[in-house]
């Protein structure tokens, strides 16, 4: 691997809540790395630490245990955070300010030049799509149009490194199109983006490496075609016949060992996991004299390996998968 921008090492967090001031672990011994030039995805359903993970990183709250080093600085350290440029999930802009002052007031908090930035405010509204309202107050703009304003914020001062979450919110698809290639373009020029998200296609067609949260703790965590390839190939298989024939051949295959056989409609949708669960689908579907329309293999997605390990049960109390990293 690559030098690590990022170091995690058994990160925790607990927050106390309510009158009876009741214990909540967001984060329980997190750990995971970030290489240079590489893109993150950091996933997890809702209420699974993801946003508190980040919060920790740009300094925004500190761990209750543990410890994590940005850039190869000790969290928090404010000459790690001026290399840093951070998207949160909820931007909050001064109602008042146009994108033109917002982004040229962040790239002076990150100590720019007034020569500099004037030339890299504009560049950097015309790239992420704002520019022709640039002059406009905050207050008038879309979810989108703001989302875009404070992604230019992020990129206004040229980080090393990129925290972004959410960033793909409130984007139509066009959007999130130039938004990726952003993105994609940054890991081009040898920076290294950290970013959370659930749109999983988006995910899986960016990212180098990925960590799954559940619970507050890691279930997953590897480069995705180690990870993906691991869980291994699929086969779908087609199959069409009289109605009869196929709901007996669904009672055939339903249970069977590496098959998931959907109930038939006009169709029967078989999904098998295996040289031999292939071909016992095979089998069946001659003896039953039912017709074979298609056989296609095909690799897990992401989606399905995040629902099957970050809703699954037994993922809470086995150990985090981790892919080998050649």
């Amino acid at each position: 691997m690559s030098a690590a921008v990022i170091q995690v090492q058994h990160l925790s967090k607990t927050f106390r809540h309510g009158f009876f001031r009741k214990r909540v672990d967001a984060l329980r011994g997190v750990s995971f790395e970030v290489g240079q030039g590489s893109i993150f995805g950091f996933l997890g359903p809702n209420g699974a630490g993801k946003t508190t993970g980040i919060k920790i990183l740009t300094g925004l709250i500190t761990a209750t245990d543990g410890q994590a080093w940005v850039l190869g600085k000790r969290v928090p350290a404010p000459e790690a955070r001026r290399r840093l440029g951070f998207l949160p999930e909820n931007p909050y802009v001064y109602p008042y300010l146009t994108p033109l002052e917002f982004v040229t007031m962040c790239g002076r908090l990150s100590g720019m030049g007034a020569q500099a930035l004037r030339k890299r405010t504009g560049q950097v509204l015309e790239r992420v799509g704002i520019a022709y309202a640039a002059d406009r107050p905050v207050q008038r703009l879309s979810k989108g149009m703001l989302q875009r304003t404070c992604l230019a914020a992020a990129l206004v001062h040229e980080p090393d490194l990129l925290i972004l979450d959410e960033p793909m919110s409130g984007l139509d698809p066009v959007g999130r199109k130039e938004v990726r290639d952003i993105i994609l373009e940054e890991r081009a020029q040898g920076r290294t983006v950290f970013f959370s998200s659930h749109i999983l296609s988006d995910v899986e067609s960016m990212c180098d490496q990925v960590t799954i949260l559940r619970k507050g703790q890691v279930v997953v965590e590897g480069k995705i075609d180690a990870l993906l390839h691991r869980e291994g190939l699929f086969t779908d298989i087609l199959l069409a016949g009289e109605p009869e024939a196929l709901q007996q051949l669904h009672g055939r295959l339903e249970g069977k060992h590496g098959v998931l056989a959907r109930p038939p409609e006009a169709v029967l949708r078989v999904e098998a996991k295996g040289d031999e669960a292939v071909a016992s689908v095979l089998s069946a579907a001659l003896e039953g004299k039912v017709r074979v329309v298609e056989v296609a293999p095909r690799r897990e997605t992401l989606e399905e390996l995040f629902v099957k390990r970050a809703f699954s049960e037994e993922s809470e109390t086995t150990q985090a998968e981790t892919a080998a990293s050649s």
